[in-house]
């Protein structure tokens, strides 16, 4: 099956037999289970992610099946306890309230996201649907972006999708979104993200984005798109009913001087597999649009070096950039997906060795941390046989300390900055350092 009825995109948004019929080959349990979870952290696929990218064959433990399906694992064992029971008692108040404070407890907006991210305008007006973390880059989540073709089990925006207001990021308000940006000069960069930016049709996109192409945003030279419709979705690049439209508008771009970069996610080599997959590369390519891929390392998806070595090869092969190895953030179910970062390091390393230089174009590991992106650069060891990890602050809060060096104990079990602390007589640069 292609993922469509008729043209259209088909979503299924409960992870049950009844809608999913591969799913029949499952106990119950597992059913109820996925079930359970689903109600705290979002689940949506699609046929085409379901029938081309999914090894039905491998069951549970299928990395794609991990991607998009939602485990028991993913709660504590008491708060899924207590949200079994109330679903099974049919207490729907009391189920809303544990639903509730189950997603108030997993970090919602982490790395200061809502208190330190939010722009004002010069009028003092907060931009509700802007992030502002570094000098030269924007964020905008224009608000029909606010969903993806289908949701990744880790994704770290995960409140976007769950239909709480008082937790999603959004802006509607074009004449907002552009004044912030004439008012700042010093914003090189927009970055359209979400929920995904290829979610938006063609003409909203023109609707938001056409005005930066005035002399008043020279300053504007680059224009991102955050997406995973590249692999969750490539029909949106080929057959779709705007697909030429959106194409033509991303020539315009490009042929006006702005750099245009596709933000990919890709987590896994399989998802470049399909003839499909490819076609809607070549697509994006044939606009002068730039493919840059990122991803986290995530148990049990991606946390091998030939995975990643896999992955990063076949991208050069399809015209497609590395860009980002990142280390899964402090948010939602981390637990589930994380991985020590002594391990990470391997993997990034190893997956690097015997490939060229094309291959080495991939900051990282990297943590999006409250303080900036936190880059692992290695493990050392002084001529006493202690070991220490070596990081640097790749972007920050505080320009001036951008690329400065720090050193942290070696700790075999830590999964996070804030699970580190300053190596013997190092000193943190400022905009890092922690009360310890």
């Amino acid at each position: 099956m292609t993922g469509m009825v008729g043209n259209r995109l088909e979503t299924i948004v409960r992870p049950d037999a009844e809608m999913i019929p591969q799913l029949a080959q499952f106990d119950a349990q597992l059913l109820n289970d996925m079930n359970v979870v689903s109600k705290v952290f979002p689940f949506r696929a699609n046929r085409y992610v379901l029938n081309e990218l999914v090894d039905w064959s491998k069951g549970p433990d299928d990395p794609i099946f991990r991607l998009i399906f939602p485990s028991r694992e993913m709660l504590p064992e008491e708060d899924f306890s207590a949200l079994d029971r109330a679903i099974q008692d049919e207490n729907k108040p009391k189920a809303n309230e544990l639903i509730y404070k189950i997603r108030h407890s997993h970090n919602p907006h982490p790395a200061g996201q809502l208190e330190h991210n939010r722009p004002r305008l010069a009028n003092g007006e907060i931009a509700d649907g802007l992030q502002h973390k570094y000098r030269d880059t924007l964020l905008f989540f224009p608000s029909d972006g606010q969903t993806c073709h289908s949701y990744c089990s880790f994704c770290f925006r995960w409140p976007q999708f769950v239909r709480d207001d008082a937790l999603r990021i959004a802006m509607s308000d074009r004449t907002l979104f552009l004044s912030y940006v004439a008012e700042h000069p010093e914003i090189s960069d927009i970055l359209v993200t979400g929920g995904d930016a290829f979610t938006i049709k063609s003409s909203r996109l023109r609707f938001y984005l056409s005005e930066l192409l005035t002399p008043k945003f020279d300053h504007v030279r680059n224009i991102r798109f955050g997406t995973k419709a590249l692999s969750y979705w490539p029909y949106r690049f080929t057959i779709d009913s705007d697909a030429s439209d959106l194409l033509r508008f991303l020539t315009e771009l490009s042929e006006a001087g702005k750099h245009v970069a596709v933000m990919a996610h890709y987590n896994h080599p399989r998802e470049l597999q399909s003839d499909i997959a490819q076609s809607a590369i070549r697509a994006i390519r044939s606009t002068g649009a730039v493919i840059r891929s990122q991803s986290p390392v995530m148990r049990g998806i991606n946390d091998s070096a030939d995975i990643w070595s896999d992955l990063w090869q076949k991208q050069i092969g399809l015209g497609i950039i590395p860009y980002y190895m990142f280390i899964a953030r402090d948010t939602g179910p981390k637990q589930y997906f994380e991985v020590p970062i002594a391990r990470i390091w391997n993997i990034y390393s190893t997956a690097l060795r015997g490939t060229s230089g094309l291959n080495r174009t991939a900051s990282g590991p990297t943590m999006s941390s409250f303080y900036g992106k936190i880059e692992l650069l290695g493990v050392q060891v002084d001529a006493t046989g202690e070991k220490s990890f070596v990081l640097r602050a790749l972007r920050t809060r505080h320009e001036l300390n951008d690329y400065e060096l720090f050193t942290a104990k070696y700790d075999e079990t830590a999964s996070w900055i804030d699970d580190l602390a300053p190596a013997a007589n190092a000193v943190w640069p400022a905009g890092i350092q922690r009360q310890f």
